[in-house]
């Protein structure tokens, strides 16, 4: 199994964290803007990735 299966397992699985995914990654787009370098795209990967590491505290 791939990391991708992996993590499309987890989420399937696990009830509110695709919703939760959602959420920081609309924050992390929202921050990113003003950040020239970085940009929306990246800000709402890096939200949805802190959203997914976080989910055992969720």
């Amino acid at each position: 199994m791939s990391k991708i299966e992996e993590v499309q397992n987890t989420v399937q699985n696990t009830p509110g964290l695709g919703k939760k995914m959602a959420k920081y990654g609309a924050v992390g787009a929202i921050v990113a803007i003003p950040i020239p370098f970085i940009g929306p795209v990246i800000g709402a990967a890096v939200g949805a990735g802190v959203a997914y590491a976080r989910r055992d505290k969720i």
